[in-house]
């Protein structure tokens, strides 16, 4: 066996389902963590290339864990390590906007490249960065259009309008219509705080309205939206997403603004997360040679 697969027992079921689509072994990897909080990461047998599936929600509390499950690995005997982490946090802040702020996303760019020989995530929330290669050398993403365009194939009638939530993400719900045969239109955006937003939207009639975007944090830029929409005289379909970051207070917002139902990828664990990105990732890592 040329490679398999590692993850924490927190990570067992996407991981499993990754592995399974490649057709290569899942092992476990073992944390215990002391009364002082630092972590004992073990690691089991390896094959030459080992893939570490992680995802990184909630960061700072795995992100020494990592470091430590990467050496671990090494130690072990493989020679190649990949991390698969579909969702790859501290990537919006690009540049310092008050003077002494860090720039997260090097930080952040620079520890996983030392630590790993590739990175492959999904849709990374990225602003002004163009290329997630130019953070992290190598690092490979991929975008969950298709995957979701897939799941919501024969569900919605057909003349739906997708809506995005901003400019930036006109590319991303443009890539989900397209393969449907929808309409989309995109709001125009101002933020206001971390959970305060102005949207703006094109009128789009009486017409039913599904909500896309690749990251949801608070649900506070869909909620403006949906109320725009039904102000407009639209009615909702929910939403679907790449990334649900949403506590069960935020869900609970969401239904109750009437975004249901709400599907995500399983990128981040969570009662949303009904889409499988196995299939996408699988076919990521046997394109480019990472196993």
């Amino acid at each position: 066996m040329t490679a398999t697969l590692h993850a924490f027992a927190d990570d067992a079921a996407p991981a499993g389902r990754l592995a399974a689509a490649l057709g290569i072994a899942c092992v476990r990897l073992d944390s215990h963590r002391f009364p002082d909080g630092e972590h004992r990461v073990t690691a089991d047998e390896t094959a030459p290339t080992a893939l570490f599936y992680r995802t990184l929600a909630d960061p700072d509390a795995k992100l020494v864990e990592l470091l430590l499950a990467a050496d671990a690995l090494r130690r072990r005997g493989a020679t190649r390590l990949v991390l698969v982490a579909p969702y790859l946090p501290y990537m919006r802040q690009d540049a310092a906007f008050a003077p002494g702020e860090a720039v997260s996303q090097q930080v952040i760019g620079r520890l996983l490249g030392q630590a790993f020989d590739a990175v492959l995530t999904v849709d990374p929330h990225l602003h002004r960065t163009l290329d997630l290669a130019a953070v992290l050398p190598g690092a490979i993403s991929i975008s969950a259009a298709a995957t979701i365009a897939q799941a919501l194939r024969g569900t919605l009638p057909a003349d739906t309008v997708l809506v995005g939530p901003d400019a930036e993400s006109r590319p991303w719900v443009a890539a989900v219509a397209s393969p449907l045969g929808l309409d989309f239109i995109v709001a125009t955006k101002q933020r206001h705080g971390d959970r305060s937003v102005t949207v703006t939207l094109p009128a789009i009639g009486q017409r039913l309205a599904l909500l896309v975007d690749d990251l949801l944090s608070s649900g506070g830029t869909l909620i403006a939206c949906a109320r725009q929409l039904r102000a407009a005289g639209a009615s909702l379909a929910g939403a679907a997403v790449t990334h649900c970051l949403a506590s069960a207070d935020d869900l609970a917002r969401l239904a109750t603004a009437g975004i249901t139902p709400l599907i995500a990828c399983d990128s981040i664990p969570g009662p949303a997360a009904s889409i499988s990105l196995a299939p996408a990732l699988a076919t990521a890592i046997r394109q480019h040679g990472l196993a």
